[in-house]
């Protein structure tokens, strides 16, 4: 049973607050000793170069755990070929706390083609190789080289999506938890400020970390299941035909079912996982609503060892895990991995909004650490004049992991709080020239959206509180961001706010109001937005609206543009070769951004990240979405080079380095009167394309860009549909 909710205020402080506010956390032994310290008593080690910034992980830790008293080291990047790295600072008091950053290691380092990066915008210099892959377990291994004793705890979004038997899209292979390879004691999943608090005063009271076992959004391994606990067994698919005897398979045997008892079960079976380990199991009572006296029950997924070996079973499992991500109604998961049990304790709950204004308040710098000299860290230079005003998206598009690391309940900071962080950027920032580049977080206008009741918000399991449409209990009013953006527009110093997070102009549609003031002061010629393609069957994985919101968005956009006297430009992003998008899919969508004079430079191949539903479908292909079947239909994944090379060449249809592969995949597909120089065709014949080189030879690029009928290159659209273009052209 998980303890009763602390705040962040609650505890006493550390003895060590006699110490005061270190300017830089240390990260050498001469500055432990210009500060008085003859150790640390939590030591962070991090993938990442140390930004003393809000926006950095080990930042937000490490100064929330020295505003609570204790004194805290960082390492930054260490050398880990041999264990010497990890013990520059010397042994920690209470224990490390391991982080790959704040991007997961594997994504940092490869493409999504697995071919390995050169740079790292987060290390000085832009320079690449400065972190292991899975960097959490390497770090790990190491700090238990160094004192094998000390209590060791692993976060970050590495750990985060890495907290049960995941799909490794870099091996092909279904990895267990990070933390099983690690050894760490506890995994500390999303975000974690309230939890690392709670650890590191009960660690600093004498309790034994084994001890620990009841504080949400926690992950530890046990021998087994303690006394006293009910079982939810969620092991197996459900065999298609008749289910007789119990209804609802989360029914008591002293129960009728009842008549409340949700379509939506996550529960399939009431078998035992392995025919030769009986276990006795009591079966609970099941709605949409966590029962009341359901503290004590828990789901048990299917174990890494059958996972492994089926991936039906997995999109089943990621099904079964995304239903128990509310922490208003969430249950602790238990999967077993060899002869151990992984418990995962049910969600943090978010923090408050003065607790999010405590987070961000503390004394960060605001700049890199002393020790690299001035060196450029791409990521800082991104993110200096950027405020983050909220945490958590509802949107729950299947492609992303905001929602697996952050949760779906918006967290959002006071207007005060923001405010004054607009100050400290004008007033301590070097280089601030009046532009504060960001007020956004996940999403841009989310901020302070919630559901309409809290009773409705803790009982609910949908994955988004949009998709398929938006809810009703969803409040949609923007005025509060409206008012935001007034407010930091009024600082005086500051010229201008950007709006750079992306969009979600399915939620900006709904308040008008907001939207002009957007387009009006906040978009500086362009704004991004994400569609992500343009046809229903895609979409529908994505969980994406139709592209009928776009152009009610665009509408509007162009609307309040006019009205402000302003030429300004949408830019749309897509993915390409995600899960349920065929080769025709792709072709609609490229005829969609011919027509609109659309020339996309940037195009993003699906990434199969850990623990999204879309990496579910992705390697299962299976919709995990809907009740997953051993006999439902398959869905199409671009798995192979050619396939997702393809996809890619088709968003990208203008390079003439693409014609040959689309112009080959139209013959293939039957699709050859799509191939000529025409409006609604995609790309030149053959004999277009060599006319056009022996004119750019003679005349330049003018040449060639006219037989196309497409602008040069180099050029923005502005996206607007030819006006006799309005019905669009499909297949």
């Amino acid at each position: 049973m998980t303890q009763p909710i602390t705040s962040i205020f609650s505890h006493r402080k550390y003895w060590a607050e006699c110490y005061g506010t270190a300017p830089f956390l240390p990260m050498s032994r001469a500055e432990m000793d210009e500060l008085g310290w003859d150790s640390c008593d939590i030591i962070i080690v991090t993938g990442d170069a140390y930004v003393d910034h809000p926006s950095f992980g080990m930042a937000v830790i490490g100064r929330s755990l020295e505003a609570q008293g204790f004194r805290v080291g960082i390492i930054a990047q260490p050398d880990w070929t041999s264990k010497d790295a990890f013990m520059a600072l010397g042994e920690p008091n209470l224990f490390f706390g391991v982080t790959a950053g704040n991007m997961d290691s594997m994504i940092n380092r490869y493409t999504a083609d697995r071919r390995m990066r050169h740079d790292d915008a987060y290390t000085p210099h832009n320079e690449g190789g400065k972190r292991p892959d899975r960097a959490v377990t390497v770090y790990s291994q190491r700090c238990k080289e160094a004192y094998k004793h000390v209590p060791l705890i692993i976060g970050s979004i590495e750990a985060s999506l890495r907290r049960l038997a995941h799909y490794d899209y870099w091996s092909d292979s279904v990895r267990r938890s990070v933390l099983v390879d690690s050894t760490a004691d506890i995994l500390l999943y999303g975000n974690a400020e309230r939890a690392i608090i709670d650890i590191a005063h009960r660690i600093a009271s004498g309790e034994k970390v084994s001890e620990i076992t009841d504080i949400r959004g926690t992950a530890f391994i046990r021998k087994a299941v303690p006394d006293g606990w009910r079982e939810i067994d969620s092991t197996r698919i459900d065999a298609p035909g008749k289910i007789d005897a119990l209804l609802s398979p989360y029914q008591r045997t002293d129960q009728k079912d009842p008549a409340s008892c949700s379509s939506n079960a996550t529960s399939n079976t009431t078998s035992t996982e392995d025919a030769d380990a009986p276990q006795v199991i009591t079966i609970l009572p099941h709605s949409d609503a966590k029962p009341a006296n359901d503290e004590q029950a828990y789901i048990r997924l299917p174990s890494y060892e059958k996972l492994r070996n089926d991936s039906v079973l997995y999109a089943h499992a990621s099904r079964v895990f995304h239903k128990e991500t509310n922490p208003g109604n969430a249950r602790v998961l238990v999967q077993r991995h060899g002869i151990h049990e992984l418990w995962m304790n049910p969600p943090p709950i978010p923090l408050e909004t003065d607790e999010m204004d405590w987070v961000f308040d503390h004394a960060y710098q605001r700049v890199p650490h002393p020790t690299y000299g001035g060196a450029n860290i791409p990521a800082y230079e991104m993110i200096r004049f950027s405020i983050n005003i909220m945490r958590g998206c509802f949107g729950g598009c299947t492609f992303c992991s905001i929602t697996e690391h952050e949760g779906r309940i918006i967290q959002s900071r006071s207007e005060d709080s923001i405010i004054s962080e607009v100050e400290k950027i004008r007033d301590m920032v070097p280089g601030f020239t009046g532009t504060i580049s960001d007020l956004g977080g996940p999403t841009a206008n989310m901020y302070n959206l919630t559901c309409k009741s809290k009773d409705i918000e803790e009982s609910c399991r949908r994955p988004s509180c949009v998709f398929p449409g938006i809810c009703k209990n969803l409040i949609t009013d923007h005025s509060p961001t409206t008012q935001l953006y007034r407010r930091a527009r009024a600082v005086p110093g500051v010229k201008r706010v950007a709006i750079a997070s992306g969009l979600r102009y399915d939620l900006a549609v709904e308040d008008p109001e907001y939207v002009k003031e957007l387009v009006t002061h906040h978009v500086g010629g362009y704004l991004k937005i994400a569609p992500e393609h343009t046809e229903d069957g895609p979409l529908s994985m994505m969980m994406k609206p139709g592209m009928g919101t776009y152009d009610r968005f665009k509408k509007m956009f162009d609307k309040y543009s006019r009205e402000a006297g302003k030429e300004q430009y949408l830019i749309p992003y897509f993915i390409s070769a995600h899960p349920g998008t065929t080769d025709e899919d792709m072709i609609n969508l490229a005829l969609w951004l011919k027509e609109n004079e659309f020339r996309v430079d940037q195009v993003q191949n699906f990434y199969p990240s850990p623990m999204c539903s879309a990496t579910a479908m992705y390697h299962a292909e299976k919709n995990p979405l809907k009740r997953v079947k051993y006999k439902s239909d398959k869905i199409f994944s671009a798995k192979t080079k050619a396939q997702r090379t393809l996809h890619k060449a088709l968003l990208r249809y203008h390079d003439p380095d693409n014609w040959v592969l689309v112009r080959a995949a139209l013959k293939k597909a039957g699709l050859a009167r799509l191939i000529g120089s025409g409006k609604h065709q995609l790309v030149p014949s053959e004999e277009a394309e060599l006319k056009g080189k022996q004119q750019q030879m003679k005349g330049g690029r003018r040449a060639l860009t006219q037989h196309t009928g497409l602008p040069p290159k180099g050029r923005v659209s502005k996206g607007r549909a030819p006006k006799k273009a309005r019905r669009r052209t499909r297949l």
